[in-house]
């Protein structure tokens, strides 16, 4: 069964590209949140290994939409991650990562069209291009602290995922 996001209040969370911009454990355009509390890159993270062998998501809420995005993001990130025998090494693929163009809803490379509608304005494109790429290097960075051990070697039970298929969509 699929793991459903846990945010589904979005009362006072502003939205772009019909997608609620929920606060991060970081500082950036999304708003902050406590440290000691879950925030939707925790969510992420903590249910991919049981998602990521769905081909089908129902989606129940908006904040699912950004956990199927997240899980691909995830995805993407562990192939990069998959041929790195060091955290060093790994650090150095995740930072090539977050420097890729991060498309909208309705430009070419965005990984699902039709899950988010185009934007309405270029203002609310920026803004929530600005939000993913912010989610994904937060995400980035918050998953090499599970990709790889203390002691900078990696974790195979968490690499191995990275062979997997998300939805069936071809990770780059």
């Amino acid at each position: 069964m699929v793991h459903h996001s846990s945010f589904v209040d979005e009362e006072g969370i502003n939205k772009a590209c019909g997608c609620p911009l929920y606060p991060l454990k970081s500082h950036g355009p999304a708003p902050d949140l406590d440290q000691d509390k879950t925030d939707i890159v925790d969510e992420a993270i903590s249910f991919f290994r049981a998602n990521v062998f769905f081909r089908n998501f129902d989606i129940k809420s908006p904040a699912d939409k950004l956990l199927i995005y997240l899980t691909f993001h995830i995805n993407v990130a562990l192939k990069r991650l998959e041929g790195c025998r060091t955290l060093t090494v790994g650090s150095k693929a995740i930072i090539n990562l977050g420097l890729e163009n991060v498309p909208v809803p309705g430009e070419h490379g965005f990984p699902f069209p039709g899950l988010f509608p185009i934007p309405k304005s270029n203002g609310e494109a920026e803004l929530f291009r600005d939000y993913l790429k912010e989610i994904r290097e937060e995400t980035s960075g918050r998953l090499l602290s599970v990709a790889y051990r203390a002691n900078g070697t990696p974790n195979k039970w968490w690499l191995a995922f990275a062979k997997r298929k998300f939805m069936n969509i071809v990770t780059p």
